[in-house]
């Protein structure tokens, strides 16, 4: 690999300090460019490649680092997207460095791709935070036009390298709100031994204006939102 330093990725935007991405308190930076079309997606101004902010490993582990000694023992950086996956050496090098300043790293992704360099990127990752879509490979094809497969094969990798892993799924209601759909997500903890929590998240309309700007269609704009107390973490 050339130095860490001098790898670049493209950068969608950078979020200071969070508390919704991860444990703790975190730097969050999404990443630009995602192959999936989720038809509940809130950043579709995420889905081009190439565009953003084109930053280097060392620029971005330079921002991060400012905010240190916010992070305490739970919180630290977390990549998200777009999909962080399509710059798996970007990510590589920047977990790298944050990891040498010891700063905790965390993944957040749909797992869409599987290869050598995704496992070295794990190699350097302490959380992996996982969009299982859906829990049929009907709706997983249909709503974010990947299929289900890939996202098993990915959590396998995650379970035999015993990566602490958060599964998430946003919670549409009429889509996979029913108590089936929810107790096969729950199965998969008690599957792989990797996952230590299940997080279920409201889907909200926020996006709403963003897709219009951008003159497309939202595809779930006419589904209800998902009640905020009908949502909530389990814990394994």
């Amino acid at each position: 690999m050339a130095n860490k330093n001098d790898i670049y990725g493209y950068i969608h935007s950078f979020q200071s300090l969070g508390t919704v991405d991860g444990p703790g308190v975190r730097s969050v930076i999404f990443m630009q460019g995602c192959p999936l079309r989720c038809a509940c997606c809130h950043n579709p101004d995420t889905w081009e490649f190439c565009r953003g902010e084109r930053q280097s490993a060392g620029e971005m582990f330079d921002r991060v680092y400012r905010f240190k000694e916010y992070f305490k023992s739970e919180g630290g950086l977390t990549v998200s997207g777009g999909e962080p996956l399509m710059q798996p050496e970007f990510v590589t090098a920047l977990f790298e460095l944050c990891r040498s300043a010891d700063i905790n790293c965390a993944l957040d992704t749909s797992g869409c791709i599987m290869n050598d360099g995704i496992k070295e990127l794990l190699c350097h990752c302490d959380l992996v935070l996982l969009d299982y879509k859906y829990t049929n490979a009907r709706d997983y094809k249909k709503y974010t036009g990947m299929e289900m497969e890939q996202a098993d094969i990915f959590l396998g990798v995650l379970d035999d390298m015993k990566k602490v892993t958060f599964i998430r799924q946003v919670i549409i209601p009429t889509v996979n709100d029913s108590k089936e759909s929810i107790d096969k997500l729950f199965d998969l903890g008690k599957k792989y031994s990797c996952i230590k929590k299940i997080e279920l998240l409201p889907f909200k309309k926020l996006c709403v204006e963003k897709y219009r700007n951008m003159g497309i269609i939202f595809p779930f704009e006419n589904m209800e939102e998902c009640p905020d107390n009908f949502c909530f973490d389990k814990i394994f």
